[in-house]
Parts: structure tokens; sequence; C-alpha cells
């Protein structure tokens, strides 16, 4: 038995396992041979909980009813569930097996956990993963649990360098940092030339992720069930970030409101080099350092001395609820809004990043922000894909804080990181 999997979870599952087994009384035919076979005679009502903003509601409802008007028999209910709030409320439904959605947009990072616990329908060979090849493989492999697929990826984003043309110009720079030691002499040519300070670091731990990335690094092992945070080449990626945060060439981060902090310097010229991902783009265009949207550079994470470069994965996936009493409706749902269709309308509208190869068309790719990005994402890679991920950033956070502040070296800080998950969250888990 998996550890943190609590009595009340456990009746839970079995409770939905039994529903999910028992025919039309409790979910359906759960293969999705009629919306295969016949798709135009499925009807019914579904509702889905929608995880995204205010400002992307209207193009989702566009979605919704593009839907409906191909398929007039089935109703979809949209009901926008607030993203801090989604993931518990959705678990509180589910284990209860009262008010749970048939559909819902999972943070990537909360799909393990759920199809642990039982709650999400695998979708395997059902017509909601729909020409599977044509998604980018990292994102799908977050949609992955014990060898099956529970999700369906939605839109994804991964971290970049962002940095300033002008003052690369001023400082007779001509191309953007391939490394970490390029990163920082290139901040040190810019401080010399420019007088502006070349880079200050969000102090969150999934930020720090592209420089662990960059040595060979990773948080854990998930197949030998082994916690490597605190690694000989996760402590080199540390003392790298320190390095930067103790020259005169970068910002002291922030230990409040880091990500804020450091996303302002960036867009009033305070800096010139912040990591950050495709989600900044438009504050940074409210910025007096990029009136004019040409002088905002995108280019690939800068890679670390083991010659590699990588920025961790994020985005969403769409994953049906094992206790949908419509799962035919639901793949048909989920099969028309991850169409490549539908997410070269979501690129264009609002911005985000297509999961599937083909929506990158001419017209989307024309945007150079989404340019940059899809080649960022060619050297992306997943987190480690297990139960309450999530749960991990918040003490890596606090240690990774002490780590730039100077309170502890960068051994004794991961070190201390590696034993708190060892005693709090992944107690199945040896230490490296």
């Amino acid at each position: 038995m998996r550890r943190g999997i609590t009595v009340a979870a456990i009746a839970g599952v079995l409770a939905l396992t039994a529903t999910a087994c028992g025919g039309s009384e409790g979910g359906g035919d759960s293969s999705g041979k009629k919306a295969a076979e016949d798709p135009q005679s499925v009807s019914g009502s579904i509702t889905w909980w929608d995880t995204s903003n205010e400002a992307e509601g209207p193009t989702y409802d566009k979605l919704v009813e593009a839907f409906q008007d191909e398929y007039p028999k089935i109703k979809v209910n949209r009901t926008s569930v607030s993203f801090d709030q989604a993931e518990q409320k959705f678990k509180t439904a589910a284990q209860s097996g009262k008010g749970a959605p048939d559909v819902i947009r999972t943070d990537v990072g909360w799909s393990a956990g759920f199809a642990n616990l039982g709650y999400l329908q695998p979708l395997d060979g059902t017509p909601a993963l729909d020409d599977a090849a044509d998604f980018l493989p990292g994102p799908l492999s977050t949609a992955k649990w014990n060898n099956e697929t529970v999700g369906v990826p939605q839109v994804t984003d991964t971290l970049g360098l962002l940095y300033n043309k002008e003052l690369f110009e001023k400082a007779g720079i001509a191309k953007p940092p391939a490394t970490w030691d390029e990163f920082i002499a290139t901040a040190k040519t810019i401080k010399k030339k420019t007088g502006v300070t070349g880079t200050m670091l969000n102090p969150e731990g999934y930020f720090s992720l592209a420089f662990l990335y960059g040595e060979g690094a990773d948080m854990l092992d998930v197949e030998q069930k082994k916690i490597t945070v605190n690694s000989p080449e996760a402590v080199k990626a540390m003392e790298t970030a320190l390095q930067l945060t103790k020259s005169d060439v970068a910002l002291k981060p922030a230990t409040t409101d880091g990500y804020v902090a450091a996303q302002t310097a960036f867009k009033d010229g305070k800096v010139a080099m912040i990591v950050n991902g495709p989600w900044s783009v438009s504050d940074s265009y409210g910025g007096k350092a990029f009136t004019d949207k040409a002088n905002l550079g995108i280019a690939n994470i800068p890679g670390g001395s083991s010659g590699t470069a990588a920025a961790p994965i994020g985005g969403h996936n769409y994953s049906v609820y094992r206790g949908s009493k419509n799962k035919d409706a639901s793949y048909l749902f989920v099969k028309f809004m991850s169409s490549a269709k539908s997410q070269e309308l979501t690129a264009k509208e609002i911005n985000t990043l297509p999961t599937r190869k083909s929506a990158y068309t001419a017209e989307v790719v024309a945007d150079p922000v989404k340019k940059a990005f899809q080649q960022a994402l060619t050297v992306s890679k997943s987190r480690p894909v297990i139960p309450g991920v999530g749960d991990l950033f918040v003490a890596f956070d606090q240690h990774y804080v002490k780590i730039l502040r100077g309170d502890t070296s960068p051994k004794d800080g991961l070190d201390a990181l590696a034993k708190e998950w060892n005693t709090k969250l992944l107690k199945d888990y040896t230490v490296g």
C-alpha cells in the first residue's frame, strides 16, 4: 500500500471502482466504443471544471459552443473553478462520490495524485486520446501514471531566458548566452558597458530546476525511489546560483514576493536578463523597457557544465472522472477541446502554447514569442511524476531561499531539504 492514502480515500477508490464496473448505472461503457463508432448518437449532459483565468473564459465558451454545434445531443456545463481551490475541491468531491465533474482541467502536477487515488479514467484506446503521436512527448509524459494515460495535454509551458535586446546591443553582445558560465560573463559585460545589473533570480524552487537540470541532476529518481536533490551534481547547480547572487552583476533576490520583484526589475529595465515563462510576456510588455515589443528577446535556457540544458515542463491536461456517468460524451468533448484546430484557436486568441505538433501552424509561429517558446520546449523536461509533487516545493522554496541568502551552504541546505522530504513526504524513498 502506498503511503499517504487515508482509509477514507481507500474507501472512495473502492466505491469508484465498483461504480465504474457497474455498466450504465455507474459510468457507462468506459471503452468509448459508442463514441468511436457512432459519435453523433451520443447524448447527455456533462460538466467541465475549467481552471483557466477570467480573461481566457470567452475563448473557451466559444469552443464549448462549437462543440455543441457539432454534437447537438450533448450539453456541456462549463464551470469556472478557482485554480488554487480546484485540486482539493476535486479530491473532496471524488472521494465522496458527489459533485465531481465529468471532465476537469488539471495542472500537470495533479494528474499522478488523482490517478493514484483512483479518480481518473484511463484514456488509452478511447476517442479522447486522438492521434497521440501528434502530441509533444514532454507534455504527454505528464499525463501518464502506472503505464496508463490519465490525461490529454491541453496547454504547455516551460522556462526560457528573456533578455533586453537594447542593453545587449549597447554592451556589444551579439547573442544570448548558451551556458550559465556565459550567462555570468554576459552579465558582467552588461554591467561594465551599460551600468545596468545583469539579472535577478527568482528564489522559488521551481526556477532552480533549470540549474539542476543543467548539471544532469534532478529532484528524485522515481524508478529507484531515491531522493537525489542533494547529489553532488545538484550541489554544483546550487553553487552556480549562489555565485550569481553573491556577485555584483545580480540584484539580491527578494525573500518575499520573489517572483514579482524579479519580474518588475526586468520589465522596468533594471536588469538585462531573467528566467521566466510565456505567461510573463504580456506583463513584460506593460513595462517601460518593452514599450517596443520587439525589444524583448527570448532564448533557450542556458546549459550547465554537463553540456545539457533543460527547463521544467508546466501546463494542464484534460482528464475524465472515473465515476462519470457519461464517459462517451466526455471522451468526445476532450477529443474536440484538445484537437489541433482548438489548440490553434486558443494559441491565437489567448496566447497559450499548444501541446500538438500540428497546432504550430505558420500563423501561430508567426508570433515570435510562440516560436521562441516552441524552440524552448525542445530542451524541456518533465518534473518527477509522483502523487503530490507540488507539495515538495513548499519545503524546496524555503531551503532555496536560505541557500541564496547565504544562511546555509548549498550542500547543507540540500541535505536538510532531502531529510525533510524523507521525513514528511517520501518515507518510502531512500536519501542519496
